[in-house]
């Protein structure tokens, strides 16, 4: 851990100076080679790309993986483990259905015409599951699920490849079990391009969504605008606000599971009483030591005046997760406005929302959270108005259209309007 501390100034300032501190650590990369290259010489440049990044003892012959590889896999899982995915995806299938609104609201108004709206699933999405020193179920099921709740008609994952070439099992099972209809075995910006863009196995996607590394983030901002994505995720971030009676163990725990991702991850230990923050911190630093798979991550640790500076710190951060482990969590919880998601109480542990509480661990990272939120249904479904004007509407309204649109220079407009209130 690469512990500091900060002063208390005010929420923005300090929310400001962290940011700062840890961008220092957040790797920049160019991905507009990758993208040419897929796109002037598709399967053949991903191919390549793959062996020389992912499948690196052995070359893929083919970049779609066999549908029976996925079934095959989750028939093949340790009982006790496909119990706890199967309760995952239940529950996160749960708590999606019920984001999914009315498909088609109808608003009748006071001239005559009506507007409806429907919101339909887009036809195509594509997940991208993030590989490397391990595998991923968790981000398949988190992506998949809100895909399938919203009705998208085809779901394509990517994920890259082991050394070998194969994809890991966990991977094909939980696949499997989200009833993905088709895998490749490709990763990084690549395959983000390849399903944007198409290529002559790859078939292009509407929306795509899911986490990666820096390549993956910056391959999603080159293709925003052609497709749909879910957002720019970065590292993972965990800001922890510890009370009088936190227990400095769990609050080590809790940050070094974040921690767990890599060393890019901005963590943030906040509370009251200088000796609470200086025991989480202890704490932490211990836990990290004694831990071989935690990164190391930068720490901020603040010690703010009172719990309600600790509220307008968490809103100024707009922290990918916020943990409240304070005797009031749930009263301080509804003052927060832009967190990816709020953990109230001793017992929530950030973890469970890695993987079974329910909610997505898609989130939003590196400030977005003040205009974005976790992943679910809505980000694969689009809304489309029609309008229907009777010819007693169009008498009432075309008057008005005329004097707004000749007042912005559009004198046609008013002319189309004014028409249709004579006959």
């Amino acid at each position: 851990m690469r512990a500091r501390r900060f002063d208390w100034t005010d929420a923005a300032r300090v929310a400001a100076s962290i940011r700062d501190w840890t961008a220092d650590f957040e790797e920049t990369v160019d991905v507009a080679p990758i993208a040419a290259a897929v796109r002037s010489r598709g399967d053949r440049a991903l191919l390549e790309l793959t062996a020389r990044f992912d499948a690196t003892e052995a070359g893929l012959e083919s970049l779609r993986v066999d549908p029976a590889a996925g079934p095959e896999a989750l028939g093949g899982l340790e009982p006790g483990l496909r119990e706890a995915l199967e309760l995952a995806a239940e529950n996160v299938r749960t708590v999606a259905a019920a984001q999914v609104a009315e498909p088609k609201l109808a608003v009748p108004l006071p001239q005559g015409q009506s507007v409806t709206v429907r919101e339909i699933p887009v036809s195509a999405a594509g997940l991208y599951a993030p590989g490397g020193r391990a595998a991923y179920p968790s981000s398949v099921l988190m992506c998949a699920i809100p895909a399938c709740v919203a009705g998208v008609e085809r779901i394509s994952l990517a994920s890259p490849p082991a050394p070998d070439g194969g994809l890991p099992p966990l991977i094909l099972a939980a696949a499997a079990l989200c009833e993905v209809d088709e895998i490749y075995a490709m990763g990084g910006a690549q395959a983000i391009f390849a399903l944007a863009y198409g290529t002559e196995t790859v078939r292009a996607v509407d929306v795509i969504a899911g986490p990666g590394n820096a390549w993956v983030r910056e391959a999603k901002r080159a293709v925003s605008g052609t497709v749909g994505i879910d957002s720019l995720a970065g590292p993972s971030e965990l800001m922890l606000v510890a009370g009088h009676d936190t227990d400095p163990e769990w609050a080590a725990l809790d940050l070094c599971a974040q921690a767990e991702h890599g060393g890019e991850g901005a963590l943030v230990a906040v509370a009251v009483e200088e000796a609470v923050l200086d025991a989480v911190a202890g704490a932490t630093e211990k836990a990290a030591k004694e831990r071989s798979g935690v990164g190391d991550v930068p720490l901020a640790l603040v010690r703010v005046p009172d719990l309600s500076d600790a509220i307008d710190l968490a809103n100024a951060f707009a922290p990918e997760h916020l943990q409240l482990m304070e005797e009031d969590a749930a009263l301080m919880a509804d003052r927060v406005t832009t967190a990816g998601c709020v953990f109230a109480g001793r017992h929530a542990a950030t973890a469970f929302g890695d993987y079974a509480a329910g909610s997505n661990h898609v989130l939003p990272t590196g400030g977005a959270g003040r205009f974005s939120g976790p992943l679910g249904p809505s980000v694969f479904r689009r809304k489309i108005a029609t309008v229907e004007v009777s010819a007693e509407a169009a008498a009432k309204l075309a008057p008005h259209v005329d004097r707004i649109a000749r007042a912005e220079g559009f004198p046609v407009h008013g002319e189309s309007a004014m028409i249709r209130s004579e006959s």
